[in-house]
């Protein structure tokens, strides 16, 4: 931010936003049972008033335009009235609503907002900010400078310089979006525009007489050899470091004696950029047939929004190239190092490796710390790219990285006391690559999944906050003056609701992004996931007709020479103990941190035992299963949503985005690897209630299994159901005779009279056949009821 800038937010608001973290957890949300509710009024009710007062004391003898008398009237009776009722009838709609807030909600990645988050929300939605233009959010602007640059923070973002000192200084930013949607597709739209803006450069170089002083101008390349600008090859320069693209301008200003203003006019006003000729024209102009178009490459864990923002920037999704996972279902290191060296020996340009912070699916991290130093590895053989975190889901889990005062006291406290009160700390692997966020080029966070923000609240941060200049449209409206604070000029969207930034605002001022605030309550949600972890690693028993099979690998942190004896330790040590008795475990508990998933969501998939004790062969047999239980556990449109006693969602897991190397390996796990099939039906618990986590969380461990296993026991008589129906099924057209039946049920102990009056009354469609639905509804009781 331009010091002016800068100078007019700090008077504003004050200094940045790093004041301790209230230390009630409890305090910070409404309640499962609204135990807040008090409380919440009476902070709602004091923002109401204090928008009142902030109304009538602004001119104050301003006429009313709406006097007492006009209150009394019939019809201004009647429209309160009529608002009132309908008010009603949307409550009462409301009431279907999904239960984020219960612990048996493990659906999406949403759950409980906090009451500062409501509160702040509530508040600036009273005062309608815009964040489109300083004059429409003169508060809210401010705010949202102050959240990026918190965001920036917590992330591992700070100010630094670059590695040599004829370069610009790096600071981070970072602004508020509608969504990670919306971050991913600017993040993109930055790297494709950072990728071509050196050919734009040469260009006014070589054709600007007033920059002729500037011919001699050298740039560093990826490999870190110099080359004169102007003889640049296109290859060369689209393979430049981000850096060095970004203190271009300011060298050769700073270097040959050229006006910056006078430069960056040029710059605004030639004809030859990206932004204005578009893609196609653009290529083909500065770089000819001699090089492949760009690409970027992604992980098969992916969020769909870069196949979308693909398109929309006209790079193309065939353009989008998968890069298998590893067994742990994160990006593979060598499937990368693969890619990218064709890259190079076929001179493919990339524009960035996309990294995923805590995939949706699984909540996996992909192997950050790897992937920056391949690509220093990549710099140096003269292939450049960027690196984008997509840490949408898990970006607030950096907040445990970050130690404060109070923290540091925590050391003090017994393992077991820190664990019951704070949860449990991100296991080494998320440790390292977490802390990696600090080199990535641009990264996508969203408030409103672990911020626990009301939607719509994204966010994308930049490690170089020069980089933002790439995107910068401008209508005449949006700024007057260049001291004003200005967001709206970057990124995708015009208008943006102020009360996200005031709710985000308000959320972090009273739970800090660091390890004594938002880590607690993300802490404890870990430990309550890798105790659901543990339970399903161990749910199924000898004599069950099932096998449940978590996603993550069995940690080799887990004691144990086998994986027999690792499910064993597990088994007596963590998944069927109290948290209290895991507390006073070191070993389990220092275990417990390793084990599980990544990050809050845990992944699983049950297969089913044939009547011989073997397990059951087909793919798509098990998919079924495993899609029953989904059904049994899901909401359907119109139903009673208090009949609900545990919420799951679903995905499938493929093999043309997961890869050879998991598909099998998990195909292997669950007993179907001699199946066909490619496609993989998995559960997914989604875990954000920080209570599950704690002593209360106890008894909810034992009814997750029991819901599960409740869930499991009716799909599997489902599918013993429709196995007697297709063995009485002769003709294969899904019908079964009634003369079948009638003999079915003589032999069962049946008269003939009373067979026939059995299958009348089940043939509800008098067709002398009996659908499935008749046979499973009607027919079975009798079958199973004589005697």
């Amino acid at each position: 931010m331009e010091s002016s800038e800068r100078k007019h937010v700090d008077s504003f608001i004050g200094s940045p936003l790093e004041n301790q973290s209230s230390k009630s957890l409890e305090a910070w949300f409404l309640g499962s049972k609204a135990e807040n509710q008090d409380e919440l009024e009476s902070l709602v009710l004091e923002a109401l008033r204090d928008h009142a007062f902030w109304r009538r004391n602004y001119h104050p003898g301003d006429p009313s335009q709406i006097p007492e008398e006009t209150k009394r009237t019939e019809e201004f009776l009647k429209t309160i009235d009529h608002t009132r009722n309908s008010l009603r009838e949307l409550l009462s709609w409301l009431k279907k609503s999904t239960p984020f807030f219960s612990l048996r909600y493990q659906g999406h990645m949403n759950w409980e907002t906090t009451m500062p988050a409501m509160v702040g929300y509530i508040a600036a939605m009273l005062y309608n900010p815009n964040n489109v233009a300083f004059e429409a959010s003169t508060v809210t602007t401010l705010l949202e400078v102050k959240v990026g640059e918190d965001l920036c923070r917590m992330l591992g973002y700070k100010a630094a310089t670059t590695k040599t000192s004829r370069e610009a200084k790096i600071i981070p930013w970072g602004h508020i979006t509608g969504g990670g949607s919306v971050a991913n597709l600017e993040s993109l739209w930055a790297a494709r525009n950072l990728k071509y803006f050196p050919f734009t450069l040469q260009h006014l170089l070589r054709h600007t007489k007033e920059f002729e002083k500037a011919k001699d101008f050298s740039v560093t390349l990826a490999n870190q050899t110099e080359t004169n600008l102007l003889e640049a090859s296109p290859w060369e320069l689209l393979n430049l470091d981000a850096d060095t693209i970004l203190g271009l301008t300011s060298r050769i200003c700073n270097e040959h004696g050229i006006e910056e203003e006078a430069l960056k006019t040029s710059i605004n006003n030639t004809e030859f950029t990206l932004q204005k000729m578009g893609l196609a024209k653009f290529q083909h102009k500065f770089i000819g047939e001699g090089t492949e178009e760009c690409i970027f490459l992604v992980p098969g864990t992916k969020h769909y929004s870069w196949d979308k923002s693909a398109a929309i920037l006209g790079i193309g999704s065939s353009q989008m190239k998968d890069v298998a996972l590893d067994i742990h279902g994160r990006m593979s290191i060598d499937s990368l190092r693969r890619q990218l060296s064709r890259c190079l020996a076929e001179r493919v340009p990339v524009y960035s490796v996309i990294t995923v912070i805590g995939s949706t699916e699984e909540s996996n991290i992909d192997p950050l710390a790897d992937i920056l130093e391949l690509r220093d590895e990549f710099r140096q053989q003269g292939l450049g790219f960027c690196v984008h975190a997509d840490a949408a889901w898990g970006g607030y889990h950096a907040s445990l990285l970050h130690d404060t005062s109070e923290t540091q006291q925590w050391s003090e406290m017994s393992a077991g006391a820190r664990l019951v009160e704070f949860g449990i700390g991100l296991s080494s692997y998320a440790h390292r690559h977490l802390s990696a966020l600090t080199d990535a080029d641009t990264i996508t966070v969203d408030p409103h999944k672990s911020g626990y923000i009301p939607y719509p609240a994204g966010a994308l941060c930049y490690r170089n906050s020069q980089m933002r200049e790439l995107l910068t449209f401008v209508a005449p409206y949006i700024n007057h003056t260049e001291e004003e604070p200005n967001v709206s000029s970057y990124g995708v969207e015009g208008s943006k609701a102020g009360a996200a930034v005031a709710s985000i605002y308000l959320s972090h001022k009273v739970i800090r992004p660091d390890k004594s605030g938002y880590g607690r309550l993300i802490g404890r949600a870990m430990l309550g996931c890798k105790r659901i972890y543990a339970r399903l690693l161990c749910m199924a028993r000898p004599n069950d007709r099932f096998i449940c099979v978590p996603l993550p690998q069995l940690s080799p942190a887990i004691p144990g020479k086998s994986a027999s004896d690792k499910h064993g330790f597990v088994r007596d040590r963590v998944a069927f103990r109290s948290l209290d008795q895991i507390a006073a475990d070191n070993d389990a508990i220092r275990t417990l941190q390793e084990m599980g998933p990544d990050q809050n969501i845990i992944t699983y998939a049950f297969n089913f035992k044939n009547s011989n004790g073997s397990l059951n062969q087909s793919v798509s047999k098990m998919n079924a299963l495993n899609e029953q239980i989904y059904q049994q556990l899901s909401i359907n449109p119109g139903s009673d949503i208090y009949g609900y006693r545990l919420i799951l969602s679903t995905t499938r897991l493929d093999r043309q985005s997961y890869g050879d190397d998991f598909i099998n390996d998990l195909k292997d796990r669950l007993g179907i690897d001699q199946s066909e099939g490619d496609c993989i039906t998995v559960l997914r618990s989604t875990i954000m209630d920080p209570w599950i986590g704690n002593p209360k969380g106890d008894a909810f461990v034992d009814i997750f299994e029991e819901e599960l296993r409740s869930a499991i026991a009716r799909s599997l008589l489902e599918n013993s159901m429709l196995d007697t129906f297709l063995g009485l099924d002769n003709d294969g057209n899904n019908k079964v005779s009634m003369l079948e039946l009638i003999e079915i049920l003589k032999r069962l102990g049946y008269d003939e009279g009373e067979a026939r009056e059995i299958c009348s009354i089940c043939d509800t469609d008098s067709n002398g056949l009996l659908s499935y639905h008749e046979f499973k509804t009607h027919f079975l009781p009798f079958l199973f009821g004589k005697h």
